[in-house]
């Protein structure tokens, strides 16, 4: 998914979500706690959380918000919430390895007041009013393997992408670095190519006010 030219601009940092205002909720006192933090050796891109497990989710929020706010633990216990009589639970692997789904995305993003706008693949993305969107999840489908050899099998992955200044970049856990797209025209371009991969999923991540609002998508 990574575009083949990596050599973009350098970005200058952008200012960062800052949402620890609305931390705190009483039934997630550990959030953050037992994932470590990693320097992205991009400049300009402080934070990129490498691929654990199944925890693509928690890896694609943590990238999103540039710090590690959700953990593991707290994941699970959003999956018992919001299926607390369900064996297994729907929203999480058999094996508790994570693989969480986007009810698990949307209610992780809602205690910070943040929306998960589901993107109809049918509206052109010309449509997309960027400057009321603080970044994208992109849910697309990731070959299998065991070691080095590779399964006809996929699984869902997450994948965040997010501005730094003026440029795009595809923060995937499992690259080894966040990866430039550039400005706005190669960010729709790479948008475009991502979607044409059935059954991939785009979701934008803005504010409640904006999701209320609608003025994520421009008008005809």
């Amino acid at each position: 998914m990574a575009p083949e030219d990596a050599r973009a601009p350098q970005a200058s940092p952008s200012p960062l979500l800052d949402l620890g205002g609305v931390l705190g909720e009483a039934d997630l006192p550990d959030l953050g706690k037992g994932l470590p933090g990693f320097g992205s050796g991009v400049p300009g891109v402080p934070y990129h959380e490498r691929q654990r497990r199944q925890l693509c989710a928690l890896h694609a929020l943590n990238n999103l918000l540039q710090r590690p706010w959700l953990s593991q633990a707290s994941a699970d216990r959003i999956c018992q919430r919001l299926a607390p009589n369900s064996r297994p639970n729907p929203h999480r692997s058999l094996l508790g390895l994570g693989n969480y789904d986007v009810n698990v995305v949307m209610a992780a993003l809602g205690m910070l007041g943040l929306a998960a706008v589901w993107w109809d693949k049918r509206r052109p993305l010309e449509r997309l009013c960027l400057s009321h969107v603080l970044g994208f999840l992109l849910n697309v489908p990731s070959r299998v393997a065991l070691g080095t050899l590779a399964l006809p099998l996929s699984r869902p992955h997450w994948v965040c992408v997010r501005p730094f200044g003026d440029t795009f970049y595809n923060l995937d856990s499992k690259l080894a670095t966040p990866t430039p797209i550039g400005a706005e025209p190669q960010l729709r371009e790479f948008l475009q190519a991502v979607l044409a991969q059935a059954p991939s999923e785009l979701f934008l991540v803005v504010s409640r006010d904006v999701e209320e609002a609608g003025t994520w998508l421009s008008p005809e």
